[in-house]
């Protein structure tokens, strides 16, 4: 199971213009779709006599969407869409401004803007890989510490917190999605042991 994908490691933004018309393309990391409304929302207020703020943003592999904010249907947040999954990202939000110039574009047109604009927000960014991560929680007798640390060590968990709970040690790590059932076992194995 491939627990890793690709995202960016800040926002970025380019500009594309076509004939008098800009496009201001604003790419963000996101982490889940509660991010995605306060962020349109800035470049709103910011970009208020902009006429569109057209969008698209993936999360994971199944979540994603796509807004044409009032442009022909198709022309802007599918091609935004279209240009994120063409460079396998995930986890990431790209909001582009349109500054009308006078001049109708077309739908092709648009399409290319909208695009255009987007890849250069995001051959703007750092493109980094991140791993999937869970959270896990124990509970184990006092003198099985050392069984649980060790692999703590071994596989270089992250501790989130460490507590003692009706005579019971605690311990809430982070792990790698793919390594979990691993330590699972590695530490049943040693409690089994013990």
């Amino acid at each position: 199971m491939n627990d890793a994908y690709q995202t960016i490691t800040a926002p970025s933004f380019a500009e594309f213009k076509d004939k008098g018309s800009r496009f201001i393309a604003y790419a963000f990391p996101i982490e889940n779709e509660n991010e995605v409304k306060p962020l349109i929302e800035a470049l709103k207020k910011e970009h208020f006599k902009a006429v569109h703020h057209c969008f698209a943003y993936k999360i994971g592999i199944e979540i994603f969407r796509a807004n044409d904010d009032g442009e022909p249907s198709g022309s802007a947040g599918k091609p935004i869409l279209n240009v994120i999954s063409s460079k396998n990202l995930t986890n990431l939000l790209v909001v582009v401004v349109r500054y009308f110039g006078g001049t109708l574009l077309g739908v092709p047109g648009l399409i290319n803007a909208y695009k255009s604009a987007t890849l250069d927000a995001l051959n703007e960014a750092e493109i980094i890989e991140k791993t999937i991560g869970e959270v896990h929680k124990i509970s184990f007798d006092f003198a099985q510490m050392n069984i649980v640390m060790k692999v703590v060590k071994e596989f270089q968990l992250k501790i989130i917190e460490q507590g003692f709970e009706d005579g019971q040690s605690t311990l809430t790590y982070s792990i790698r999605q793919n390594l979990a059932k691993t330590v699972s076992e590695k530490i049943q194995k040693g409690f089994d042991g013990f």
